[in-house]
């Protein structure tokens, strides 16, 4: 299990660049101040060995799953032996897993971090920092109290990176973090766990053929085949939902309806499955959410003994993606104009 600290002063971005690096990696934020708040809105002060304490039970049992790590923010007083004791102890138990842990110092000018005391998404998460006044007094207070700066060369691990983020946006901070440390992205699993198939009734079916209109117009305009779905009558697509043999699916994401995938059989085989046509709204594309709704598409209809579909052999990039969902091309081939060849794709199971 892997660990990134995040450490600098207060106000100086620990908890939005956590925030914006979840976003592209497969790691999970445990900011400071998701145990600080409880235990001061419980006990009315900030209680370090009760938070302590918390936050231990939260590593112990987040180290049990199958994340590739966690991110754990910390105001880092150098000039605290304690400080010291306590992210050596916490690093250790990630780095007893296996694990690697990396350290990321983010420094910022006071006047900047004075501003960003004040932020929505700062008070949003703090509880006690909306009484913006006197948490501007602490802030002062804890630069002029502590050390909380590095010097140079003080921090001695391999993995650590220090990075002035008084003029950078927190999603280019969290891109350099990953890239310096070639973290890896988003697991397949967590986006998996976050599409569905959702089945298209009726009263969807105009918002369908918009999106497919929508999809597929690029295509068409490059391409000017008769066949397109871009320009195919609103009946047909009617029709195809209605067919007992076929059913219509909406790729959802976190309740976003992202694109559609249609599924059936032919003839009464029910031991082979089409897919026609399978989309996603521009917008959403080149996020894997095809890749995960075709994979949806064999867990839903686990009973196939094969799956077939047609693309496009000018689009490199459909033929990458069918054929790394294990489709194989066949020799069927048509060629549609002097632009454009169908060609056909089958998963043997």
């Amino acid at each position: 299990m892997d660990l990134i600290v995040i450490i600098g002063s207060g106000a100086v971005g620990k908890m939005t660049v956590g925030q914006e690096l979840v976003k592209i990696t497969d790691f999970r934020l445990f900011h400071n101040h998701m145990m600080i708040e409880p235990v001061m809105e419980i006990f009315g002060k900030c209680d370090g060995a009760i938070i302590n304490r918390l936050r231990n039970d939260i590593f112990e049992e987040f180290m049990k799953t199958k994340f590739q790590g966690m991110i754990f923010t910390f105001m880092w007083a150098f000039d605290r032996k304690e400080d010291w004791d306590y992210l050596k102890s916490v690093t250790d138990k990630f780095e007893k897993t296996g694990g690697t842990v990396y350290y990321v110092e983010l420094v910022a000018d006071q006047t900047v971090r004075l501003k960003r005391n004040g932020t929505e998404n700062r008070l949003l998460n703090k509880a006690s920092k909306r009484d913006v006044e006197i948490s501007n007094d602490r802030l002062r207070r804890e630069d002029s109290k502590f050390r909380l700066v590095s010097n140079k060369g003080e921090v001695p691990f391999d993995n650590y990176i220090k990075i002035d983020n008084t003029n950078l946006d927190a999603d280019k901070v969290a891109l350099m973090i990953k890239e310096h440390f070639n973290l890896p992205g988003k697991s397949i699993g967590d986006l998996y766990n976050s599409i569905y198939l959702e089945e298209v009734n009726n009263k969807d079916i105009e918002e369908l053929y918009n999106m497919q209109i929508e999809s597929f117009m690029p295509l068409y305009e490059k391409y000017h085949d008769d066949l397109s779905p871009a320009i195919e009558p609103l009946e047909n697509v009617i029709k195809r939902a209605n067919n007992p043999d076929r059913k219509y699916y909406f790729i959802t994401k976190d309740s976003a309806r992202v694109g559609v995938i249609n599924i059936g059989t032919k003839n009464n085989n029910k031991d082979v499955y089409y897919i026609s046509p399978i989309f996603v709204a521009p917008k959403y594309q080149n996020r894997g959410y095809g890749y995960i709704g075709i994979l949806k598409a064999f867990e839903k209809y686990n009973d196939a003994k094969e799956w077939r579909l047609e693309t496009i052999l000018q689009e490199k990039g459909n033929c990458h993606l069918y054929e790394k969902c294990g489709f194989v091309r066949t020799d069927e081939e048509i060629v549609v104009n002097d632009k454009m060849t169908l060609i056909g794709y089958v998963k043997k199971v």
